[in-house]
């Protein structure tokens, strides 16, 4: 069974960085396809970045492109999500999320879920 549990949410400002872990059970990460999505108040969950099993291939939605970096580590079976230059409009819950195949834009095709952190950005 796939587990993950996202954590690096909070507070911060326009601006500022923040950097997202997701910890997946073993071999999670090494072997599977990740994604970091989000979901912001009476909004649809959206993409925001995913990674290929073997890291060597990285996707970001157009709005985070240049300001967030997907990466992993497979040793310690994280996902990350560095977010720099942040935004108002990037508040919502971010989850992380994985799927067997290769990697997808779409969060219906992710069948493994995190339960989600919280990211505010003030103005």
């Amino acid at each position: 069974q796939v587990q993950l549990v996202e954590s690096g949410g909070g507070l911060v400002q326009a601006g500022g960085s923040l950097r997202l872990s997701c910890a997946a059970s073993a071999r999670t990460v090494s072997s599977y396809a990740m994604g970091w999505f989000r979901q912001a108040p009476r909004k649809e969950r959206e993409f925001v970045a995913a990674i290929n099993w073997s890291g060597a291939s990285t996707y970001y939605a157009d709005s985070v492109k240049g300001r967030f970096t997907i990466s992993k580590d497979n040793a310690r079976n994280t996902l990350y999500l560095q977010m720099n230059s942040l935004e108002p409009e990037d508040t919502a819950v971010y989850y992380c999320a994985a799927r067997y195949s290769g990697r997808s834009y779409y969060p219906s095709e992710y069948p493994y879920w995190g339960q989600g952190t919280q990211v505010t950005v003030s103005s």
